[in-house]
């Protein structure tokens, strides 16, 4: 039985196959199209997850889409209704997108399926899971558990926000949910919009930001925007919101409560802004630990797996483990839509048919999911890009990237299949060296050319990361943020800890000052040898030279750009920045040698003409 799940027409579109049930493929459209956050059919994906299998769309039994787009229409209908007359421009901009085609989507959809190659033989049938379901189903069912409860928290589904599911077995049922327009989620996205950054793509950076400040605000979120109650059930003033009615997330009312107008971007960053970050994420913080801390007292099940949007604040995740309500904690790696295809897929087969399951480790396989390439692949890809380039054998290969980690250069590590999910996992990465304390202001501004606060994460040797962090546990997917342990720490003089906001960047406070935040914390990744044998090596040849068994890692992109796809992807990257070396599975490169080439080459057209 072979099931393609689908994600699409709102933002970061993605698809994912199974097979029996075992995850075949699943990718994201951006990484294809270079598109940020994609939203279109991901035509792309489908297509490769079809090759993946060594199918064509005519041998797939079931497609499922991730939501329920009349549930959808009628929230926005009703919220429209509650609150005429205002909020008419915000409506009259939707209601022609939904007339002329979300209304349609089963249509759309099908002729999109049938568009593809082999699609005239398709006779399978089009489903639809729900919003919160799909996610729930992306967590609950490639977690190891026989039974866990299911926690969801996101923007907005159809009309859930949150919700709470039990999984057992091959059974997945919500029990409980909280409607729009309360939502953590776009709580914390009106913070995002109210300090200068993008909503639905920002609001990792509140949260990096967060440590540099205080939450002075804390207080007012909970007297005046959050009713909280004890079990972590919420309602928001809206009278202090604008994204039921509006086209912006708050208003004037908002404003007059934190004391200034929303930030524009091009403006500088402040201390109140930091001080805002911080309070927004202590206010979530505590909103998820008492809904955590509810639900394993009133199922008494000592299992949580976590899906949606705000499952990435991987802050919040650490604090929920530290408290030690559940005994164990599965956090989908694609928590946001882009793994509501894979939950869609997943929601077809156990669910809707009522297929077995039979829990047996982690089903995502470390999210390594998306496609690879052969070296000879690798080659000519490359050689088509002009690009000069060593074949090195594995153990060459690895002892030079090592040595050129150890010397401080930035490597870009282009290796076997690309990750699901909006994190690099060690196949999709740049590297750096830790105990550098140049590091994060390097990769930052000469490599990723973004905000110099941005916290990079270390990837670390499983069996080795109680000698460098708080966790003595795995952490594969970097949804876990834990302290870098007392013994590796610096102490701080006084003057250092005088310090306030951004100037706190500077001071070296570990061993590993390139991925310790302000606040001693670092989201780790461990690496298993069985999941990721190569990635493990390099962090082992590293530790040969240098002792440490922790590197810096990063997605393997620039600002504003997907995480690299292709071998092409990869050189062009390493070509705009300013990356030191790339291995491109056995292919080494040095920028030296590029810029060389290049200079040869227009030396030679110079004296043609």
């Amino acid at each position: 039985m072979r099931i393609l799940g689908l994600s699409a027409f709102y933002h970061d579109s993605a698809a994912a196959l199974i097979d029996d049930g075992r995850i075949v493929a699943a990718a994201q459209e951006e990484r294809f199209s270079r598109r940020k956050h994609d939203a279109r059919f991901p035509g792309h994906a489908v297509r490769y997850c079809l090759g993946e299998a060594g199918i064509g769309i005519g041998e797939v039994d079931r497609v499922v889409f991730y939501d329920k787009p009349f549930l959808k229409f009628e929230r926005l209908v009703e919220t429209y209704l509650s609150f005429a007359p205002r909020g008419f421009t915000s409506f009259r901009m939707a209601i022609p997108l939904w007339l002329r085609e979300k209304l349609y989507l089963k249509d759309l959809l099908r002729k999109e399926v049938r568009g593809l190659q082999g699609g005239d033989r398709w006779n399978g049938e089009l489903l639809f899971s729900e919003h919160h379901l799909s996610h729930a189903a992306s967590a609950f069912f490639p977690s190891p558990f026989e039974q866990a409860v299911v926690l969801t928290m996101d923007g907005v589904g159809e009309w859930a926000t949150t919700s709470a599911a039990i999984g057992k077995g091959n059974s997945l049922e919500v029990h409980k949910e909280i409607h729009f327009p309360h939502s953590l989620g776009l709580l914390y996205s009106a913070f995002t919009y109210y300090t200068g950054f993008k909503v639905n793509s920002g609001e990792y950076k509140v949260m990096g930001l967060a440590p540099y400040g205080e939450p002075k605000y804390l207080d007012q979120i909970f007297e005046h925007l959050v009713d909280l109650k004890a079990d972590g059930s919420f309602r928001l003033d809206l009278s202090y919101f604008n994204y039921c009615t509006g086209l912006t997330m708050t208003n004037g009312k908002f404003d007059r409560l934190f004391g200034a107008a929303p930030r524009k971007p091009d403006e500088l960053l402040t201390q109140r802004h930091m001080d805002l970050a911080a309070s927004i994420q202590a206010a979530t913080e505590e909103i998820v630990l008492r809904l955590t801390r509810s639900l394993r007292e009133e199922s008494g099940i000592r299992n949580l797996c976590l899906a949606g949007g705000v499952a990435l604040n991987c802050v919040a995740n650490g604090k929920v483990l530290r408290a030690g309500h559940f005994d164990d904690i599965y956090i989908q790696p694609a928590a946001g839509d882009a793994g509501g295809a894979l939950g869609a897929a997943l929601a077809g087969y156990h669910l809707q048919l009522g297929k077995e399951r039979h829990a047996n480790g982690d089903a995502m396989r470390g999210a390594y999911l998306g496609p690879e390439y052969s070296q000879a692949e690798i080659e000519l890809a490359l050689g088509a890009c002009g690009a000069r380039f060593e074949r090195l054998p594995e153990a060459e290969l690895l002892e030079t990237c090592a040595q050129d980690l150890a010397q401080g250069k930035a490597l870009g590590w282009f290796q076997g299949r690309m990750e699901f999910g909006p994190r690099a996992l060690g196949n999709r990465s740049i590297l750096g060296d830790p105990r550098s304390p140049g590091m994060q202001k390097t990769l930052n501004l000469k490599v990723k050319y973004r905000e110099s606060f941005r916290p990079f994460a270390p990837s670390v040797l499983r069996h080795r990361v109680s000698d460098w962090f708080e966790l003595d546990r795995e952490s594969p997917y970097m949804l876990l943020v834990a302290d870098v342990a007392k013994s590796r720490r610096r102490e701080m003089t006084p003057q250092e800890r005088s310090l306030f906001g951004i100037d706190k960047l500077n001071v070296p406070r570990s061993d590993i000052p390139a991925v310790t935040h302000v606040d001693y914390s670092a989201r780790v990744q461990t690496v298993d040898q069985a999941t990721n044998p190569r990635y493990f090596a390099l962090l082992s040849a590293f530790e040969r030279k240098t002792g440490c068994p922790v590197l810096v890692n990063t997605s393997f992109n620039v600002r504003g750009e997907p995480i690299v796809c292709t071998p092409q992807d990869a050189f062009r990257c390493f070509m705009g920045t300013e990356l030191d070396t790339l291995a491109v599975g056995n292919c080494y490169l040095r920028k030296a040698d590029q810029d060389a080439a290049l200079k040869q080459n227009y030396e030679t057209a110079f004296e043609l003409d």
